[in-house]
């Protein structure tokens, strides 16, 4: 199986008609490429499966609704396109609103509608940057405000940072009325989580089922395990609730969410740390013990800053460019790959004991752009180990050189364990264009009125790149870097516009924050 993507458009595909949006005129990017390749993924696509944007208004869909990206390689360029195509395909109407599916086909273990909230926040951090919010907005109800009438509901099935992402969600389109309208609702998800699985000693328990990562090394059906997963969380969950409460003026809710935040960093760091490994590890109830086995999840708690910025803990990063520790062939293993019960659990069925998840690679990734962005302790990481990781990530989205996203991939050979499952196709578990968007290019959304860009792609890297239409604050923001000053024409270096009125240009790629105008 080879590792490049290949997409070739054959001259009879150049045929195909695709209607060309005409709200939007890129001003930089020519959507050539975009075209041909939503022309590819529609022609390799069985089309039993269509919901809100058919196929054939894919084009027109993406082009009106997601920020445009352009850049010399290959590989991510075509990635980018094909993970806003494969999210539009899990985009439904409903008579409660729009939601998002996780598998494109039912399961057996959905909601209603077929929604799962597994990967609700990795979808609607993907979903924060698309210009019509009623998507995400209308998704986050249906959780919020449908499921919770259910008889049978459905959110807390499974663990996750709802309340962190529907935070970063505003940082991106300010709407603060929607916060207004579901703080109440996020305080009682908050609290019954607490009612559900937390310790006097103020952890969270998890069955490794419900972090939906069963079978893994340190999982568990039957024991409540103090998880470094769903304990960082629920401290991003409660940073989040605090910053809320501060914009809507809850001064009650501010300080309670802040004690919960620091009671919940001082038991991770003090509960759930082994010396002896230098890594986050869960506790196990079962002999009130660490589980002494490196798992992916113990990146987690940098996804949402949790770990003090010293040498001590940013040790544990060592372990993601150790061939020994959870880098693979193809991609960021699970578990690390020197443990003997490695790859020894579900085999073939669901496992989280080494395979590659993107799910994983998505989290693992993001608390990587953390450290390099938000901590002065690095730990040795630098840029070119995230862009190497990303690039990687990027090559695995293939089956048999076509490509194509799915559960979970063998970490040497980059097959598919659920093989061509129909359920498994353009699974909804994970993210891609917030990568690219939010830590390759770096667009930081800010709370105030600036824009903030802090690129990790290394500076000889690419020559060149463009992100273009990002709606922020209702601004429409584009970024380029040209190093020839020939690709687009308009100077060497960096280059940041706002309504296509440039605000920023300099002659390196760099951090730069600068006012909205």
């Amino acid at each position: 199986m080879t590792r490049k993507i290949s997409i070739t458009i054959a001259i009879v595909l150049l045929t195909f008609r695709v209607s060309i949006a005409q709200d939007y005129k890129p001003s930089f990017i020519k959507t050539d490429k975009l075209k041909k390749d939503v022309t590819y993924f529609n022609l390799i696509d069985s089309g039993d499966v269509q919901n809100y944007v058919p196929n054939d208004k894919a084009y027109d869909w993406i082009l009106q609704n997601t920020p445009l990206f352009e850049c010399p390689d290959s590989t991510i360029q075509t990635v980018y396109n094909y993970r806003w195509w494969t999210f539009r395909k899990h985009l439904k109407q409903t008579p409660e609103g729009f939601v998002f599916t996780e598998f494109i086909i039912p399961v057996s273990h959905a909601g209603k509608y077929n929604a799962i909230s597994s990967a609700l926040g990795h979808q609607v951090y993907e979903g924060r940057w698309l210009h019509d919010p009623k998507y995400i907005q209308q998704y986050l109800n249906f959780w919020f405000f449908v499921d919770s009438k259910e008889k049978k509901q459905f959110l807390h099935r499974f663990s996750g940072w709802v309340e962190d992402a529907v935070y970063n969600f505003y940082l991106v389109n300010n709407d603060l009325n929607y916060v207004k309208s579901v703080i109440p609702a996020m305080d009682a998800d908050y609290k019954l989580w607490e009612e559900e699985r937390r310790f006097p000693d103020g952890l969270f328990w998890q069955y490794d089922v419900k972090d939906a990562m069963e079978e893994s090394i340190s999982g568990s059906r039957k024991f409540r395990n103090k998880r470094p997963s769903i304990n960082s969380y629920m401290y991003g969950n409660a940073v989040a609730m605090e910053k809320m409460a501060v914009l809507t003026g809850v001064d009650s809710l501010k300080d309670h969410y802040r004690n919960k935040a620091a009671e919940l960093k001082n038991g991770v760091e003090n509960k759930l740390w082994s010396n002896k490994d230098s890594f986050f590890e869960t506790g196990m109830e079962k002999g009130d013990t660490l589980a002494n086995a490196r798992e992916a999840i113990g990146f987690t708690p940098w996804y949402f800053n949790l770990p003090d910025d010293n040498d001590k803990y940013v040790k544990a990063w060592s372990q993601i460019v150790d061939t020994a520790g959870f880098m693979a062939p193809w991609g960021l293993t699970t578990a690390e790959r020197r443990h003997p019960q490695f790859r020894t659990h579900g085999v073939g069925k669901c496992e989280w004991d080494g395979a590659i998840w993107p799910f994983a690679s998505t989290q693992t990734l993001k608390g990587l752009s953390h450290l390099l962005t938000d901590y002065k302790h690095k730990g040795g990481m630098t840029p070119q180990v995230f862009y190497n990781a990303f690039h990687t990530y990027a090559s695995s989205h293939q089956m048999d050189g076509v490509i194509y996203i799915g559960e979970y991939q063998d970490e040497k050979t980059g097959a598919w364990l659920k093989g061509n499952n129909p359920r498994s196709r353009y699974y909804n578990h994970s993210g891609f264009c917030d990568l690219v968007i939010n830590d390759l290019v770096g667009f930081k959304p800010r709370v105030d009125n600036k824009i903030d860009v802090d690129p990790l792609l290394p500076a000889n890297e690419w020559d060149w790149f463009c992100l273009e239409n990002v709606l922020y604050h209702g601004k429409q923001v584009s970024i380029l870097w040209d190093k020839s000053g020939k690709k687009y024409n308009k100077g060497k270096g960096f280059h940041i516009y706002v309504d296509n009125k440039e605000v920023y240009h300099g002659n390196q790629l760099k951090h730069v924050t600068i006012d909205l105008k």
